[in-house]
């Protein structure tokens, strides 16, 4: 692998699960320049070899302390933010990454959202909300450009 270029700081943000699996993808970005990851804090430590790791609380609309935990990953975004202050934040969603990146954005940090692989026919709240101010979006399936019709399409990143 080349040498880092430091001049560019990088932040992956996305949920556990599928949506960390398509930011995996991703992952050579930060090889190549600087950066971390950002996602929901699960039972275990995510290893991604020397790349560092922040966490956030795993959020689901259907729990009862939804709005709690919400606050509390608003604050602990802005922390990240205001500490590490990323020039540009790749999301793949979902619902815990939107204060992250509305807080990257309103640091002067660009915005790119990669609609999640799964989304074949409708589109997820996430991907909704992000499409209004994301500097670029990406969506992985054609079908779906009916739904945002200004996003990039270059099919899936897998």
């Amino acid at each position: 692998m080349g040498e880092r270029k430091k001049e560019v700081k990088i932040c992956l943000v996305s949920s556990s699960g599928g949506h960390f699996e398509q930011l995996l993808m991703l992952k050579p970005l930060i090889e190549k320049y600087d950066g971390y990851i950002v996602t929901e804090k699960m039972r275990y430590d995510v290893r991604v070899g020397k790349i560092p790791v922040r966490y956030v609380m795993p959020i689901n609309r259907t729990d009862k302390t939804f709005f709690l935990k919400f606050f509390l990953n608003i604050a602990k975004s802005l922390f990240i933010i205001i500490t590490d202050r990323p020039d540009y934040t790749i999301s793949t969603g979902a619902l815990a990454t939107i204060p992250f990146m509305l807080f990257s954005k309103l640091f002067g940090g660009k915005v790119i959202y990669i609609e999640s692989f799964a989304k074949i026919n409708s589109p997820n709240i996430t991907g909704k909300i992000a499409y209004k101010f994301a500097d670029q979006f990406y969506v992985q399936w054609k079908s779906m450009k009916k739904f945002y019709p200004n996003a990039i399409f270059k099919g899936g990143i897998y």
